[in-house]
């Protein structure tokens, strides 16, 4: 069912005859995208019954030179303000975004990012949507860390 669900909502992002499935991992799942060339980990956030799809992904853009870019779709669209702020084992990172979609700064708090990741079992992300209503997106982070990995060891010969 988690393989299903996460291959409809890629569908709304590409083509998925452009991907290869490298595996599901509990709530998670890693594709590699051959024609960008990157190669990702996925996961759906909790339902929450927005109108809007939400996940999280951590890819790899092999000719960018770029490892572990943490990227968020949102299930609402943000405010200008939005202060997004992403909570995981009692940590906080504050990101960036616009639009219905958040991400890192910058590559420190990518890498910071995903080491918590690694050891958090859950992480949510809060933020001020376009009608000044804070929300929280939630993600299992059951499978991540084998995900990542396959994503990595996908692109490691995509160049």
């Amino acid at each position: 069912m988690m393989r299903f669900c996460l291959l409809a909502l890629l569908a709304f992002s590409a083509p998925l005859a452009a991907k290869d499935d490298l595996g599901v991992f509990q709530e998670w799942a890693a594709f590699r995208d051959a024609e960008v060339p990157r190669c990702y980990a996925i996961s759906a956030a909790e339902k929450n019954g927005s109108a809007f799809p939400a996940y999280a992904d951590v890819a790899t853009w092999p000719k960018e030179g770029v490892r572990g870019q943490v990227h968020f779709r949102l299930s609402r669209e943000l405010a200008d303000n939005p202060r997004l702020s992403l909570s995981m084992n009692g940590q906080r990172f504050t990101l960036t975004g616009g639009g219905v979609d958040a991400w890192a700064p910058d590559r420190k708090t990518d890498a910071a990012i995903v080491a918590a990741m690694r050891s958090a079992s859950a992480m949510s992300l809060s933020a001020t949507d376009s009608r000044g209503r804070r929300f929280t997106d939630r993600f299992s982070l059951g499978g991540v860390a084998t995900a990542m990995d396959a994503a990595t060891v996908g692109c490691a010969s995509l160049r």
